[in-house]
């Protein structure tokens, strides 16, 4: 059963979003979504939800972990949520079109700014 909901501002709809996906130190094979250059260095989940609240979006901050992850500290625990659409199906806000753009926002804020 891949969702149970069609409407997509049901939490249970909006994308994930982990730190692997924006350190510097992982590997495409460990998890990160972009490039290299332009990633951090540890992000932690906190300091990506700060970033993503600031920027208007609505966010959740879940403790679950990265299935590549092989580290089992609390530092590397987590992941934040974000609502991309609307109930309507419009998005939330046009600057965010896809899991990557917000990838990229966050790091274009600083995630080590805050």
């Amino acid at each position: 059963m891949a969702y149970l909901t069609t409407n997509p501002a049901d939490k249970e709809r909006f994308i994930c979003v982990y730190p692997v996906y924006l350190n510097s130190k992982k590997t495409l094979a460990e998890g990160r979504r972009i490039a290299a250059e332009k990633a951090v260095e540890n992000p932690s989940c906190s300091e990506i939800k700060d970033v993503l609240s600031a920027a208007g979006l609505n966010v959740l901050l879940e403790n679950h972990m990265h299935p590549r992850e092989w580290n089992r500290d609390a530092q590397f625990r987590g992941r934040v949520r974000v609502q991309l659409k609307q109930e309507d199906g419009s998005l939330c806000q046009d600057k965010f079109t896809s899991r990557k753009s917000e990838c990229l926002m966050c790091l274009s804020l600083g995630t080590h700014g805050l």
